[in-house]
């Protein structure tokens, strides 16, 4: 008798937990709307799939995430894209540190004009003390990040001339992206920069109303700006643009902690296998993407480390300015980091 009160004790438990999780899976969102700035054609966008694949599988369907390129959710205007997710409008997002300085000033660390000389010195501030800094900065503004990517080193191109030195840049039009640090730094190298949304750029550079822009070699090539006559290429590896995946605080609050754990774990898998894409075709060891770019009629300079710490000397006062706002600290640590790589 005790063994049968013991056996319907233990099944009316089970059937509460099973009852219990099926209440909280009812409570989830038919679809999540994960937003990123690019197209799911560039290694940006392919991140996104796959984390939003991940995911799928992993939590039976329970957690459907859909992708919403183009910064469609908050009509194309990639700054506006932090505040949304934080006011609910957005639940997930695949972030440029970028477009999210504006609301989180510590993020403009990645943009100080040739901090990082090289990728382990992006992985050794991402994946050590200042990314950890970082995310206990962003989790204090309603987001939970979760994982880093990566959109690569920005490269200059224009429709004018090669660009070796500083001299060369003076006079250009450039489309820069919305933050007041890249304004600073190529009106410090005498170029007039402009701001204006990646929506609103490629037809700027095909009319003419702009000269140049900078860019990973990515979307560079994915947008096939060679096109659009950015004939001339200069690789000079000024700032890199790290992408962190982020979760709104409520939508991550109303997830299961097994749920939690596997949009997580799907995260740091996806940003892993992000950043390899992104890193492709461009090192030493396969240039098959600077290669296919050239085979546009494209002219890739490569810049000496001498003709780079020319435009770090030039560029020097706006790295001074900028550190004081971002954190002196920060950036100390930054470098320490980046020193020990």
């Amino acid at each position: 008798m005790r063994i049968m009160k013991f056996i319907g004790a233990a099944a009316l438990s089970v059937t509460a937990l099973a009852s219990a999780f099926s209440a909280q899976a009812a409570d989830y969102k038919s679809e999540y709307k994960l937003s990123i700035v690019v197209g799911t054609n560039f290694p940006w966008g392919q991140g996104a799939v796959i984390w939003s694949d991940l995911v799928r599988e992993r939590t039976d369907g329970r957690i459907n995430i859909k992708v919403y390129p183009g910064t469609s959710l908050v009509q194309g205007d990639q700054t506006r894209e932090f505040t949304a997710i934080r006011q609910g409008v957005i639940d997930m997002a695949i972030g440029s540190t970028i477009n999210w300085s504006p609301q989180v000033k510590e993020l403009n660390l990645f943009s100080l004009p040739f901090l990082m000389p090289d990728y382990p010195a992006i992985d050794a501030l991402t994946h050590g003390k200042v990314g950890e800094e970082l995310f206990a900065i962003l989790s204090k503004k309603g987001v939970v990040p979760l994982a880093w990517g990566e959109n690569g080193y920005r490269q200059l191109s224009n429709s004018v001339r090669e660009v070796k030195t500083p001299e060369d840049i003076k006079g250009m039009k450039l489309r820069v992206v919305g933050s007041p640090l890249y304004i600073d730094t190529f009106t410090t190298l005498g170029a007039n920069p402009t701001q204006m949304s990646w929506a609103d750029a490629q037809p700027a550079l095909a009319s003419g109303a702009v000269d140049g822009q900078e860019n990973p070699l990515s979307i560079y090539a994915g947008a096939k700006l060679y096109d659009v006559g950015q004939k001339y290429l200069s690789l000079w590896n000024y700032v890199a643009d790290p992408l962190i995946f982020v979760v709104n605080q409520d939508v991550w609050a109303s997830w299961s902690p097994e749920d939690q754990k596997i949009v997580r774990e799907a995260a740091i898998e996806a940003g892993q296998k992000e950043t390899v894409i992104a890193r492709q075709g461009v090192t030493n060891t396969d240039d098959s993407l600077l290669k296919e770019i050239e085979s546009h009629g494209v002219t890739v300079t490569t810049l000496s480390p001498e003709q780079i710490g020319a435009f770090a000397q030039a560029t020097q006062p706006v790295f001074d300015k900028w550190a004081k706002q971002i954190g002196p600290d920060l950036v100390k640590q930054a470098q320490e980091d980046i020193a020990k790589r």
